[in-house]
C-alpha cells in the first residue's frame, strides 16, 4: 500500500494490499498478535508513504546542530507513522471484537457481514482521524492523481467513497480466499472469486461514466491566472539574501505576467516573507502592482493582537487590500505547539525551533473581485472538510498556496495529488502556486492541465473557470459513512437477537 501514493503511483496495488492483513485477522484469535499485525501493516504503509518527512533534515541553516536536526526529523517521522498506524490497530482490534461476537457460519451471509463491518469501521476511523490536527495519508489518496476514474467517486461522498471501495474489494477478495474451501461446486467458487472482480470493474466503470460528463456546460466566467513559482530555498528564505531574491523574483514575474494580460497573479505561501504592512508600505512589488494595475494574491505574514498569521491577501490594482485569508489548519510543532500550556516549556527546552503562528478562524470567506474563492494554504490541502465548507458557502474556484521547500521531492508530488482530489470532490477548477514545485492547474475531473518543474523558477499563465455546481458531497457531506455505520449497527443487532 505504501507504494501506491505519488510519486510511485502504483495505485492498482491498493486493491489487493489489504488482503493479507484481512486474512491474518480472521485466522488469529490473540489480540496481542492482532495488535502486532496491524501495527506492522500500519507502519509499513504510513512509514513508507510519509518517509519524505525526514527531508526536513538537515536544519543546520536554522542554527540547529546536525544531531539535533536528525533527531527532530526522525521523531516527526516516527510519531506521524505511529499516529497513522494507530488507526489500523484500532480497526483491527475493533473488527475482531465485533465479528467474534457473531456466531461463525461458513456461508456467504457471514462473509458479507464481515465485509460490511470492515468497510464501515475503516471509514468511521478515517473520518475521525481527518478531524484531528494530524492527517495526511487516507487510503483514498493512494489513487490520486493517476486513477482519475475512481477519483470521480469522491463527488458522491468525499474521500471515504474511495476508501470504502478499496476496503470493500480487498475484503471480498480476502473472504473469497477464506471461504472457498467450504464450497465443493466449482461454479460457486467461480462466483465467489469473480464477484470482487466484477464489482471493481463496475466501480471503475461508473467512475468512467462520471469522468466523461462534460465540464464545459457548467463553466461560467473565465479567469486568466498567472502563477509565479519563486524557487527560493528555505536555507535563505528568511534571511536578507532570501528577502532580496523574493522581492526581485516576484516583482519580475509579476511584470511578465501583467504583460501577458492575465486577470490576476497568484503567488505561493509566504512568497514575500514580510509583514503585510511592510509590503504595502511602498515596496518594489507594491509599486509594480500600482504601475501595471493587475490584482494579485500574495502570500505574506499578517498581524493580529495575539501574534502573526500565515496569510493570503488580495491586492487590487489600485493598491487596496481587498480581502485576507489566514491559514486555519496549522502544522503541529511546525507552526504551533499543541497543548501550549502543558508542552510549550518542554518543547522549548528540547527544540530550538519556534512554532508560534496564530490560526485563522474556521469560518472565513475569501471574497475576490471575481466572486468567492476556496482557499487552502499548504497543509490544509489534506483536509477535505475545509474545502467542502467553502464550496458549500459559494466558493467558485480553488486557489492553493504552498511552500513545499521543507521536504524531499516526494512531498510536492503527494501535495499535488491531494489538491487533485480536492478539485474533484468539490467539482472546481484549481490553481496551485508553490515555492519550489509542483505548481499547477487542475480541472474539475482531476486532469492536470499544467504542472511545473521541480526546484525551478517558473511563471505560467492559464485559464480557469468559475463554477457554481454542488456535488452530493458538498451538499450532504460524508453521508455514505453514516449509512454504512447505521446498517452495520442494525444488522449486528439483528444477528445477535
Amino acid at each position: 500500500m505504501g507504494l501506491c501514493p505519488a510519486p510511485f503511483g502504483l495505485w492498482m496495488l491498493a486493491w489487493i494490499a489489504l488482503i493479507p492483513l484481512w486474512r491474518s485477522l480472521f485466522l488469529t484469535s490473540s489480540y496481542k498478535q492482532i495488535i502486532l499485525l496491524t501495527l506492522a501493516w500500519g507502519c509499513g504503509y504510513h512509514g513508507l508513504a510519509l518517509f519524505w518527512i525526514t527531508g526536513v533534515h538537515p536544519m543546520t541553516w536554522m542554527g540547529v546542530p546536525w544531531l539535533a536536526s536528525i533527531t527532530i526529523a526522525l521523531f516527526c517521522w516516527i510519531f506521524i507513522t505511529l499516529w497513522g498506524a494507530a488507526l489500523v490497530v484500532v480497526w483491527g482490534v475493533g473488527f475482531k471484537f465485533i465479528t467474534k461476537r457473531v456466531t461463525y457460519k461458513a456461508n456467504i451471509a457471514y462473509a458479507l457481514f464481515r465485509v460490511l463491518i470492515g468497510v464501515s469501521l475503516w471509514c468511521v476511523l478515517e473520518s475521525l482521524w481527518s478531524n484531528t490536527p494530524l492527517w495526511w495519508s487516507s487510503l483514498s489518496y493512494t489513487q490520486s492523481p493517476d486513477n482519475l476514474f475512481i477519483l470521480q467517486l469522491s463527488k458522491i461522498s468525499g474521500f471515504n467513497t474511495i476508501t470504502a471501495s478499496i476496503v470493500l474489494i480487498n475484503g471480498l477478495w480476502a473472504e473469497a480466499l477464506l471461504f472457498s474451501k467450504y464450497f465443493k461446486q466449482k461454479s460457486r467458487k467461480i462466483i465467489l472469486f469473480t464477484t470482487p472482480l466484477f464489482l471493481a470493474i463496475s466501480i471503475h466503470s461508473f467512475g468512467f461514466y462520471l469522468y466523461q460528463l462534460p465540464i464545459a456546460g457548467n463553466n461560467l466566467d473565465a479567469l486568466k491566472v498567472g502563477i509565479i513559482q519563486g524557487n527560493i530555498p528555505n536555507e535563505i528564505k528568511l534571511y536578507p539574501k532570501g528577502f532580496l531574491k523574493a522581492i526581485s523574483g516576484y516583482t519580475t514575474g509579476y511584470k511578465k505576467l501583467a504583460q501577458q494580460e492575465v486577470d490576476v497573479v497568484l503567488t505561493p505561501e509566504t512568497a514575500l516573507p514580510f509583514y503585510w504592512e511592510n509590503i504595502t508600505n511602498n515596496s518594489d512589488f507594491y509599486r509594480t502592482v500600482l504601475q501595471y494595475k493587475i490584482p494579485a494574491w500574495v502570500g505574506a505574514f499578517g498581524t493580529t493582537d495575539q501574534g502573526f498569521t500565515n496569510s493570503l491577501f488580495t491586492l487590487t490594482g489600485e493598491g487596496k487590500t481587498y480581502s485576507r485569508y489566514d491559514k486555519s489548519i496549522l502544522v503541529p510543532l511546525g507552526e504551533y505547539v499543541p497543548l501550549q500550556n502543558i508542552l510549550g516549556e518542554i518543547i522549548d527546552r528540547l527544540s530550538p525551533l519556534k512554532a508560534d503562528l496564530i490560526p485563522g478562524t474556521t469560518n472565513q470567506i475569501f471574497n475576490t473581485p471575481w466572486g468567492k474563492a476556496i482557499v487552502g494554504i499548504c497543509y490544509e490541502s489534506a483536509f477535505s472538510q475545509h474545502f467542502r465548507r467553502q464550496a458549500k458557502e459559494g466558493g467558485q474556484f480553488i486557489i492553493t498556496a504552498s511552500n513545499n521547500a521543507h521536504y524531499s521531492n516526494t512531498m510536492p508530488a503527494q501535495h499535488h495529488a491531494q489538491d487533485v482530489l480536492r478539485a474533484v470532490e468539490s467539482d472546481r477548477w484549481t490553481a496551485r502556486a508553490t515555492n519550489t514545485g509542483y505548481s499547477g492547474i487542475v480541472d474539475p475531473h482531476g486532469n492536470t492541465i499544467w504542472r511545473s518543474a521541480i526546484n525551478q523558477y517558473q511563471i505560467h499563465s492559464d485559464t480557469i473557470y468559475l463554477r457554481q455546481t454542488q456535488t452530493l458531497y458538498v451538499r450532504w457531506g460524508d453521508w455514505l459513512t453514516v449509512i454504512l455505520l447505521l446498517n452495520s449497527l442494525i444488522i449486528y443487532g439483528i444477528v445477535n437477537c
